[in-house]
């Protein structure tokens, strides 16, 4: 049997990680966790407060939004954070989840890691040294998890010469993924030539980019997301959580990155997986349509949706339908638990034998491959065909009425 791997968990961060690991000429802008005279733990950046340290178990969103009331009310908390998230930041205890669960292997995501982004996007200094803060911390973390747990390394593109520093070090420490922010990178394209050399350095240095739901640039204007609560989340950025990725795939496959860079691997995590089939038809067909209507030929030599399925590999919930999804796109989505998060769950598998035919045996790839394929574990194979894929023919049903109009 292949490996069982999840794909996304989380490392909760320990309250004095970023000052303990920071270059020292960067710890005035090192990010803290301080507990306020209520008793509520908050990430701070200076007088900042980012976000709100939360009690964060499988299954229990309820209590978050209890605590969270309880410090808008001015009550004082209930929870004893740092002893509460203690073997959340521990890897000898996620081994031992790990063997609960039946996986082998984990990725881990940084818990705050996708809170700060957004809110210290303009000081490019602090970003940095709180990233390399992260990175050389879970170096350790990967060496004490032997292999079977997969910290997930925090890097931007806005500085190519700290990028490649980074993956330098992050290779040689194993570690084999990256989140980066699926946004404009100083307002250029992911896409443009400029950046090529970033993507070359995540090929030479074996470490897969991946997106995952962070606070990081958003797809739309500020305007059209409401007054958010403090530290809260809004209901509009959650319906269009997988709009930034969705994009800047769709940017570097359009564009010719991904032809440019036919071995560099793109994880999508913890953003849902309904909208990958209907958003492979629709880059086909828009690439098919508009390569008639404006008379180019473009130096693509695949389908948009082929490229997707040779680079791209999608992390789907068991309340997605994931059979279906499979069925339309091809086998290449993978399992997780989003462990400990209150959206995530304790019992993976049953949950995705509850709602779909999908079990270890059957789909090694959702359960194991496809993560190996983007930690380099496994090479690089065609995914299973897809069962049922609709011929797209969208372009020359758009395009005849208007060459009928013309005769």
């Amino acid at each position: 049997m292949s490996l069982q791997i999840d794909c996304d968990q989380h490392l909760f961060e320990t309250a004095d990680m970023w000052e303990t690991h920071v270059n020292p000429a960067d710890r005035d802008v090192a990010l803290k966790m301080v507990t306020n005279d209520k008793g509520y733990v908050w990430l701070m950046f200076g007088d900042l407060q980012i976000a709100l340290a939360e009690p964060h178990y499988p299954g229990a969103v309820d209590g978050i939004g209890e605590h969270r009331q309880r410090w808008l009310k001015g009550l004082p908390a209930e929870l004893d954070y740092h002893a509460f998230a203690a073997t959340y930041s521990d890897p000898k205890a996620r081994l031992q989840i790990l063997d609960t669960y039946g996986f082998d292997e984990a990725v881990l995501f940084p818990n705050y890691g996708i809170t700060w982004e957004r809110p210290l996007y303009e000081n490019l200094r602090a970003t940095l040294a709180n990233m390399t803060a992260w990175n050389r911390w879970i170096v350790d973390i990967a060496s004490e998890g032997k292999k079977r747990l997969h910290p997930v390394a925090h890097l931007s593109l806005r500085n190519i010469d700290w990028l490649e520093s980074e993956l330098e070090a992050l290779a040689a420490g194993d570690i084999r993924l990256a989140l980066i922010s699926a946004a404009l990178v100083d307002g250029k394209p992911m896409s443009d030539r400029s950046l090529d050399r970033a993507w070359s350095a995540f090929v030479d240095y074996g470490v897969s980019p991946v997106f995952h739901v962070a606070n990081q640039p958003r797809p739309f204007a500020d305007g059209w997301y409401g007054e958010e609560m403090e530290g809260g989340l809004s209901p509009v950025a959650v319906c269009f959580t997988m709009t930034a990725a969705a994009l800047a795939l769709t940017d570097l496959i359009l564009n010719g990155a991904l032809e440019r860079h036919p071995d560099l691997r793109i994880g999508v995590m913890e953003l849902g997986a309904r909208w990958v089939p209907a958003h492979l038809f629709t880059m086909d067909g828009a690439y098919g349509f508009t390569s008639r209507f404006n008379g180019e030929n473009t130096a693509l030599t695949l389908k948009p949706s082929e490229y997707f399925a040779r680079q791209v590999r999608v992390a789907a919930f068991p309340v997605e339908g994931v059979d279906d999804i499979v069925d339309q796109a091809g086998d290449i989505f993978m399992g997780c638990s989003d462990y400990p998060h209150t959206e995530g769950t304790l019992t993976p598998y049953e949950d995705y034998l509850a709602n779909s035919r999908l079990a270890p045996d059957a789909y090694p790839r959702f359960f194991g491959e496809n993560v190996g394929f983007l930690l380099r574990e496994t090479t690089a194979t065609t995914p299973r065909t897809p069962n049922r894929r609709v011929e797209n023919d969208w372009g020359a049903r758009l395009a005849a009425p208007r060459m009928s109009a013309k005769a």
